[in-house]
């Protein structure tokens, strides 16, 4: 797996590339929960996912651990053009009842607060 993080204006922009799994979840928590600790103006989480081949329960629990830090504070994860094997592990877990999934990055931005 391969992330692209950086911030613009309020939203933590996320690129995720390749698996997204029990053996990538520290990684990608990790470089999440700096970036959040670096800016704590952030609002909203933008998770890019169109080349996202493969998600597992852990992936998950990391998408939906980031949700519930944000939530707390009024944020939100937002999921933008999710490959249909991500979408398709959003749907099945619940998770696409708790966040947004957009089917495009334009409907996600115009989603997120923070810009």
């Amino acid at each position: 797996m391969k992330t692209e993080v950086r911030v613009i204006g309020r939203v933590l922009v996320v690129g995720i590339w390749g698996e997204l799994d029990l053996n990538t979840v520290p990684s990608f928590r990790s470089a999440v929960e700096e970036q959040l600790d670096a800016n704590p103006d952030v609002i909203d989480i933008l998770l890019m996912m169109s080349n996202v081949t493969f998600i597992d329960s852990s992936g998950l629990g990391v998408i939906l651990g980031r949700h519930k830090r944000l939530n707390a504070h009024g944020g939100n994860v937002i999921v933008a053009s999710p490959s249909l094997q991500a979408r398709k592990a959003l749907e099945l877990s619940g998770l696409a009842g708790v966040i947004p999934i957009c089917d495009t990055e334009d409907e996600a931005w115009a989603k997120a607060r923070g810009v």
